[in-house]
């Protein structure tokens, strides 16, 4: 049976990672998504990075699963193309600068004019409105101004730092993936479509909230500066690498001290409960250290494990696709792309017990469905053949020849 989305159709003017991730999870739920694309460079990813038969890692990793076509937005026929396609469509999502898919021709109210129900979706980096909404962004300016870098850091005095991966365009995509199922359903129990804003900085506060924001919580009553959580990030060293050894409850704090052959610890009164614990972090954490260190990771693993004490050793990224426990969830998958090649990647990471996601086809060279899409959209080969002088780029889509546009 066909991935949940099976039936819908998404059509992404998004380029980068905020949004063509979020996407790429719509197609592996089975959503056709309809990937637009400008004409002679496409998505800037395709020139990032590491590639194998012309197209990059970056690319490839985030926009398998769907077909792409090269319009020219800068057109009145391309404008029109979208506009059409947009007739076809459940979701319209897009990620440019507010403001400039009005002036491009593709808002929501020029696209609601012919799609009445569409679920139109705008991702930005800081918003709409506001001194910030009209900068340029990367992640790591939203990490800045999020308050993510200080937490990072550790504390408001020390030097702030990022998260090395670009944690808030995927947790952006990740976000508008929930978001357009949701507007999805409404849209199903009411027939109204709607519009989806989502900025990658709200979606980065939101999600500090949850964890890193206990002292700024109580109105009133904030901490004046956020004090250093620990010293020690927990990761520990061992004899031979690095592990890391997490205990919250007083099961698991007694379980250590037998596991350390520490009893002494039970007795000492900066450790008598979950709360002063974590008031003396470091003194706890700094007895932890001293004891790993006497042993190799594999030696404390076993005795760790056996006690029941929650741990793992710290894996490179080569050693995490080795790992046992990753081979056994299948979240790491191997499939043969026919201008790649061989790829590692990961399959959809929720898993549904009826209707699976499935790997239908790798990441699309640019424009190679362009002509399958349009005559989906009800262009004929004459039309195509105009298009192509004006708002396609002005050569056949990749995969297709000069001949069959003739």
């Amino acid at each position: 049976m066909p991935g949940p989305l099976h039936g819908y159709r998404v059509l992404d003017l998004s380029a980068v990672i905020s949004g063509p991730y979020g996407t790429m999870i719509l197609a592996d739920q089975g959503a056709d998504v309809i990937k637009v694309e400008p004409p002679g460079r496409g998505d800037f990813t395709r020139a990032a990075g590491n590639k194998s038969g012309g197209l990059s890692a970056s690319f490839l990793n985030n926009n398998r699963n769907k077909r792409s076509i090269t319009v020219d937005l800068r057109h009145p026929d391309g404008v029109e193309v979208v506009k059409r396609l947009a007739r076809t469509c459940d979701v319209l999502v897009q990620n440019f600068r507010p403001g400039v898919v009005e002036r491009l021709g593709v808002g929501e109210e020029a696209i609601r004019a012919v799609a009445p129900t569409i679920i139109y979706v705008s991702i930005s980096g800081f918003g709409e409105s506001g001194p910030f909404a009209h900068k340029p962004v990367y992640d790591p300016i939203v990490q800045a101004l999020s308050g993510l870098a200080s937490v990072q850091g550790g504390s408001d005095q020390a030097r702030p730092r990022l998260v090395r991966t670009i944690l808030p365009d995927k947790l952006t995509a990740i976000t508008s993936a929930q978001a357009i199922t949701a507007a999805l359903l409404a849209r199903e129990r009411t027939g109204v479509g709607q519009h989806v804003r989502l900025s990658m900085l709200d979606a980065i506060v939101a999600f500090l909230w949850s964890s890193d924001m206990g002292g700024q919580t109580y109105v009133g009553r904030d901490v004046s500066a956020q004090r250093a959580a620990s010293f020690i990030d927990l990761i520990y060293e061992t004899k031979d690498g690095h592990m890391s050894v997490a205990v919250m409850t007083n099961d698991q704090w007694t379980a250590l001290t037998r596991a350390f052959n520490r009893p002494e610890w039970l007795e000492d009164p900066r450790f008598a409960t979950t709360e002063l614990r974590d008031l003396n972090i470091d003194a706890r954490l700094e007895l932890i250290q001293s004891v790993l260190i006497e042993r190799t990771t594999a030696e404390w693993m076993q005795i760790l494990e056996t006690e029941g004490v929650p741990c793992a050793p710290v894996l490179s990224r080569r050693e995490m696709i080795d790992h046992p426990q990753i081979a056994a969830t299948g979240i790491v998958v191997e499939t043969d792309h026919p201008q790649a090649g061989r790829l590692r990647q990961t399959r959809n990471a929720a898993r549904f017990s009826v209707t699976t996601p499935e790997h239908r086809h790798g990441a699309p060279t640019l424009g190679q469905h362009t002509r399958e899409i349009l005559r989906e959209a009800g262009y004929t080969d004459a039309d195509i053949r105009r298009l192509r002088q004006t708002a396609l780029g002005g050569a056949p889509a990749a995969g297709t020849s000069a001949a069959a546009d003739a």
